[in-house]
């Protein structure tokens, strides 16, 4: 059952984030009330990555970095929760 709920919340945080990320190349998609509702939820775990993660030109890899950590982060909460349970 928590197995369940944790990897659906997971899996819902990384389809936000894909979708903030693609709505970034749409600017007036980031004005809707679903652009601002996915940038209140994602730009505070992506602006973490971009202080430290420069744009490579005009590309910011940042957010596959974000990625990257959240799968790790959700394998680290996996094996918690196996001891434990």
């Amino acid at each position: 059952m928590i197995f369940s709920i944790v990897s659906t919340a997971f899996l819902v945080y990384r389809f936000m984030l894909i979708g903030y990320i693609l709505m970034s190349w749409v600017p007036a998609l980031q004005e809707s009330a679903v652009g601002r509702f996915l940038e209140t939820a994602c730009e505070p775990y992506l602006g973490f990555f971009r202080k430290f993660i420069p744009p490579i030109g005009m590309i910011d890899i940042s957010p596959i970095v974000g990625l990257f950590v959240l799968v790790f982060i959700e394998q680290g909460v996996y094996s918690v929760l196996g001891y434990l349970l």
